[in-house]
């Protein structure tokens, strides 16, 4: 259990791939204009992280050390194509708003990192929780840069969501703010840039909140300690 803590803090939070690693900047800043977007093209990253790493790790000890990385990427880039056709065929508005950057998952440096570090040396049913801690991190990056962006530039949250979960969804488009011209500079790369180096001093400012408060707690525990020693504290 406590690997099974240690994975999902580390994916989340500790070691996200997009706050901490810096990996996949490029879809990360490309697609997240909308909460919509992120979402969906974080979801379509989760799965194909969580398959490619169970199947590499049930094949581990079957690949040769010296051509690892081909079999790697033949194995994602077929995980890849298989995701593609399923969001063509049930979300074909989505596949056309994220465009190329559903195949260019193959390349995307998160994947084949996760693969090479931590699946090819580890039990399939850990690596398969692995990948979808490190997708679900890279999900919520993409989502809340996502949601901050489609909100201070058209004032809305879910715009197009009908186009991830069908007609239905339409009613959970918000909009919070009424804008009558868009701010351009959220929607646009430059807005893609400032939302992340907000996010990332956010996360800096908590880490270090807690650094402190940690410390805080170990220095009273240890004065308490040293009390009862002493026989001074009752």
């Amino acid at each position: 259990m406590s690997e099974v803590n240690h994975l999902l803090a580390q994916g989340l939070w500790k070691n996200n791939s997009a706050l901490v690693q810096l990996l996949g900047m490029c879809p990360l800043l490309a697609v997240t204009s909308t909460a919509t977007n992120a979402l969906g093209l974080g979801l379509a990253t989760t799965l194909v992280l969580t398959c490619t790493n169970a199947a590499i790790s049930a094949m581990r000890r079957w690949v040769p050390s010296e051509i690892r990385i081909p079999i790697y990427v033949m194995i994602i880039a077929a995980v890849v194509s298989s995701v593609e056709m399923l969001i063509n065929a049930y979300a074909y508005g989505l596949y056309q708003s994220l465009g190329i950057f559903i195949p260019l998952i193959v390349t995307n440096c998160l994947v084949i990192g996760r693969a090479e570090a931590y699946a090819a040396q580890n039990p399939v049913a850990l690596s398969a929780l692995d990948g979808f801690a490190m997708g679900m991190g890279a999900t919520c990056t993409m989502f809340v840069l996502g949601s901050l962006r489609e909100l201070l530039g058209n004032g809305t949250l879910f715009d197009g969501a009908d186009l991830l979960l069908g007609d239905w969804a339409k009613v959970l488009r918000i909009e919070v703010i009424q804008v009558d011209t868009p701010f351009l500079l959220a929607m646009l790369p430059p807005g893609a840039f400032i939302g992340l180096a907000l996010l990332l001093a956010a996360k800096y400012l908590i880490d270090e909140k807690m650094k402190r408060r940690r410390a805080v707690s170990e220095t009273k525990q240890s004065v308490t300690a040293v009390d009862k020693l002493t026989g001074i504290a009752p």
